[in-house]
């Protein structure tokens, strides 16, 4: 007579609860456990090797178990991973199903999507006050947010760099008209300032920290932890960039609780898919579309659009129609190129299956003569 397995092996004194290892997570474990593999959160991912943080302490694995053609599916920092127990070396065997997705397109011609940060709670958009604000940008970021499954939240830093409160207080007011239904925070690493709430909302979960070079992430995350891990460059005068002091997506836990993922500052924020993402970042439009006298209304010149209504009223900003257009317009591009190579795809697995069949029959016809 068989036993059924526990329906959990977590407990919250489990050395991985402060990396995210929950309940749920732990069943879904289950499968893996009965193979003898281990389970544990990547934290770095580095040339076909990735660091492991498990209950044992932190492994360095390979990936060539889990590495198929398809990038989205390729193993990213964040992913609870299946782990060998031993052997020299150890490999990945798999990774459990994600939560959440963070991902980008690929600057290439094939459109590809690449994966930035798995199973990720909240998305924090970090924003420099050093330099003028970009909108559309900010825009472009919170769409891939909320596409990704995660809260988004947008932290404008260095605000030591405005000390005028009137005028900081405008500037959280023209983010905030960008980013329905997001929190915008404003933030100082040098003064401390709003990273009290920062870190009490980042202590709730997994937060991926996004944004330019020179936006000031590492400092933020050096504040964030409490300690310098992250190194920090001094972004250029001129125009605010930085560069990349962050190669590589690094998970590290914070002191107050939850665990932040660091990335590269990104220079190509191209939308992936994201339709949802871009409905839910301008959803007045959305809204306002409803009530169109037309239910395919594009919202260019059609008789009876409430959204153009809007606009004309004053109600709308025509940068806000302007951008929401333009994001679906990249976004159907991307949509139709992926939908164009996965179709290739399938001729091609089509052609080669056919060429096997024939090569097989031919083998046949030569045992029968």
């Amino acid at each position: 007579m068989f036993s059924s397995p526990p329906l959990s092996t977590f407990s919250s004194a489990d050395p991985l609860a402060p990396y995210g290892w929950d309940d749920a997570w732990a069943d879904e474990f289950l499968p893996y456990l009965e193979r003898g593999l281990v389970a544990g959160r990547v934290v770095r991912v580095d040339r076909g090797q990735c660091d492991v943080i498990t209950a044992d302490g932190l492994v360095r694995v390979d990936t060539e178990f889990v590495t198929p053609n398809d990038p989205l599916r390729v193993i990213c920092t964040g992913d609870w991973a299946a782990v060998d127990a031993g052997g020299d070396p150890r490999y990945v065997q798999s990774y459990l199903p994600r939560r959440t997705a963070f991902v980008r397109s690929t600057s290439s011609k094939r459109s590809e999507g690449q994966i930035l940060a798995a199973n990720v709670d909240f998305a924090i958009v970090a924003v420099s006050l050093a330099v003028e604000l970009d909108l559309g940008r900010i825009e472009r970021f919170l769409a891939l947010a909320w596409e990704s499954g995660a809260q988004p939240l947008v932290v404008l830093t260095k605000a030591d760099l405005v000390p005028d409160a009137v005028t900081l207080s405008y500037l959280v007011r023209d983010v905030e008209t960008a980013a329905p239904g997001v929190t915008v925070l404003a933030v100082s690493s040098t003064d401390g300032d709003g990273l009290d709430v920062l870190a009490a909302v980042a202590s709730g979960g997994t937060s991926v920290l996004l944004g330019q070079s020179g936006a000031g992430k590492s400092t933020l995350a050096n504040a964030l932890l409490g300690e310098d891990v992250m190194a920090v460059q001094a972004a250029r005068d001129v125009d605010g960039k930085g560069r990349h002091t962050t190669t590589t997506r690094n998970l590290l836990v914070l002191p107050g609780g939850g665990v932040l993922i660091d990335t590269p500052g990104l220079r190509g924020v191209g939308l992936f898919d994201a339709e949802s993402g871009v409905g839910q970042v301008f959803s007045e439009i959305e809204e306002l579309g409803a009530s169109c006298r037309f239910q395919d209304c594009a919202h260019v010149a059609e008789p009876g659009c409430a959204v153009l209504e809007a606009v004309s009223s004053g109600v709308l900003p025509e940068r806000r129609l302007t951008s929401y257009r333009k994001l679906l317009r990249e976004n159907q591009r991307i949509v139709a190129k992926t939908d164009a190579r996965a179709r290739a795809e399938i001729r091609k697995d089509w052609k080669r299956r056919g060429a096997e069949g024939r090569a097989a029959m031919e083998v046949k016809r030569g045992r029968w003569q």
